[in-house]
């Protein structure tokens, strides 16, 4: 940004020498008609035009540079925020941190572009006044005295459109939002019928993110306009002034010419101020957002534990978060637990806590007898896996996204089938995948998902109904995959198949928040509840 400004600055000293040169080339021809000294200024003027040209040029690049990576390294703090272990706490869609850190981002990192551009306008106008004061103090003076107010009157005319860029890119995100999760959800809202129901809140909010829109334009089209008719009326009394001082013959002709080439020099600079006014002021609104997402406290408070060894016994000890109600159960090392959860909420409640999304309010959580509060993020995330039942996967290949798991690929493609996947499609593995998987089929993306938990070879996994979209035949095959994969090393099943229960060592049955029942599947299977959770 410092490169930026001088260079602009250089550009600005050049623009405002022009019209003295004019004034001077003209003086000369008047007053003396030699050819030389004629000659020899058209090169100062030509040498001038060449400097300020390259000095616009190369300004305008560094300056322009200077923003990108402003908006570069704000979208990566963003990014980095957002996937942090910790989580945040930030409450936003996702299509609205999209907003954020696209449209905020570009905004804040503008000032970068803004900010030389107004160093230079400062210099350009005090080389201005500088030349008018040469040519008369009058037109100096009156040049320094009306700058300061016009500078205060862009900043309070530009308050407006601060508030408006506000709001305008707070609905503006929340219709990005709003839109993001409708595409996301667009089978679920077909297989419901709530189409309409959707396009009409969709329709709302846009609406209102197009109004306030409306409001920003019409505040910086007013700011604009203010500014424009504020300066001409400035640049035509120096004029007029100009032009008495000449007709009283205070100035010579080539000093009028001079002082009415500076007056309309000076248009750019002062009419400049509004410009990198609204960028200010937007910049300031979009930095507020992205300053609350960055200093959103994080979901859970971090640990500092790390883990040099990890064995794989998990214990939730008189649990109660969300709507568990005091769960107690033990995963041991190397066992494959399975677990049925009659209200679906407590199946989300147990992985929310298991992944460390929420501490729970009451009991505690422990891998290996180490409390999961206290566990390192990085740590956790590396020793304790949850793969859940939605899990979203990446563009790219087949192939690309279960080898993003972890290194054991050949092996988790074939515990989860997914060399019939492969022979279905054009590609095989190599067959290219769109974003979040929609170009595969729910069972296709389901096995890719679950390869990609089991190549990473967690000491613990945790998986949520990985098989619901699959037939039986090819649950079975998943079940007795997942289990000979996973031998020795500690896997969580959390799901209602009967294929995955019966392979799993033991299952925890929960029931009103609590454990109802545990044992080998082929026994609960007579408890009636259990049946029908199991079966229904």
């Amino acid at each position: 940004m410092t490169v930026a400004s001088a260079l602009g600055a250089a550009h600005q000293a050049g623009e405002a020498a022009v019209p003295l040169l004019v004034g001077v080339v003209i003086d000369e021809a008047v007053r003396t008609g030699a050819g030389g000294r004629l000659a020899f200024w058209i090169g100062v003027l030509a040498a001038v035009f060449v400097t300020l040209s390259l000095s616009f040029r190369f300004s305008l690049r560094s300056g322009e540079k200077a923003s990108h990576q402003a908006a570069h390294e704000v979208r990566s703090a963003l990014a980095a925020r957002v996937l942090s272990t910790d989580g945040a706490a930030h409450g936003r869609l996702s299509g609205e941190l999209a907003s954020i850190a696209t449209s905020d981002a570009q905004r804040v990192g503008q000032v970068n572009l803004a900010l030389p551009i107004a160093f230079s306008a400062v210099v350009g106008l005090l080389v201005g006044a500088v030349a008018l004061l040469r040519v008369s103090w009058v037109l100096g003076v009156l040049v320094l005295v009306a700058a300061p107010v016009l500078l205060g009157l862009a900043h309070v005319l530009g308050k407006p459109l601060e508030r408006r860029s506000d709001a305008e890119q707070d609905r503006a995100a929340l219709a990005s939002g709003v839109a993001a999760d409708l595409v996301a959800g667009l089978r679920a809202l077909k297989g419901i019928g709530a189409e309409a129901t959707a396009a009409r809140r969709y329709r709302v909010t846009s609406r209102s993110s197009m109004a306030a829109a409306i409001r920003a334009a019409r505040s910086r089209a007013w700011l604009d306009g203010s500014m424009l008719a504020t300066t001409g009326v400035f640049l035509a009394v120096v004029a007029l002034v100009g032009g008495h001082l000449a007709a009283s013959g205070t100035i010579t002709v080539g000093e009028l010419v001079a002082a009415v080439g500076l007056a309309q020099f000076l248009l750019w600079p002062l009419s400049i101020f509004s410009w990198v006014n609204g960028l200010l002021a937007q910049g300031r609104a979009s930095a507020a957002r992205v300053a609350e997402v960055l200093a959103a406290p994080p979901a859970v408070p971090p640990g500092a534990v790390a883990l040099p060894a990890v064995a794989g016994r998990v214990e939730l000890a008189g649990v109660v978060s969300g709507s568990l109600r005091g769960v107690s159960l033990t995963a041991s090392p190397g066992e494959l637990l399975g677990v049925v959860a009659r209200d679906p909420a407590d199946a989300v409640s147990l992985l929310a806590v298991l992944a460390r999304e929420v501490d729970p309010s009451g009991g505690a959580v422990t891998l290996d007898g180490v409390p999961l509060s206290a566990v390192e993020g990085s740590a956790l995330r590396s020793a304790v896996v949850v793969a859940a039942h939605d899990a979203d996967l990446f563009e790219g290949s087949v192939r690309e996204n279960v080898a993003a798991g972890g290194p054991r690929v050949a092996e988790a493609l074939d515990a989860a089938r997914v060399d019939d996947v492969a022979r279905a499609l054009p590609h095989g593995l190599d067959t290219p995948v769109s974003a979040r998987g929609r170009s595969l089929s729910g069972g296709q993306r389901q096995r890719v998902a679950l390869a990609r938990a089991l190549a990473a070879a967690p000491p613990v996994l945790v998986v949520h109904d990985p098989t619901t979209a699959v037939d039986a035949v090819t649950e079975v095959s998943l079940a007795a995959g997942i289990k000979r994969m996973r031998t020795g090393l500690t896997t969580i099943v959390v799901a209602t198949s009967p294929a995955l229960l019966a392979a799993a060592d033991r299952v925890v049955f929960l029931a009103g928040g609590a454990v109802a029942a545990t044992g080998p599947h082929a026994d609960l299977v007579a408890d009636d509840d259990y049946r029908l959770a199991v079966l229904s």
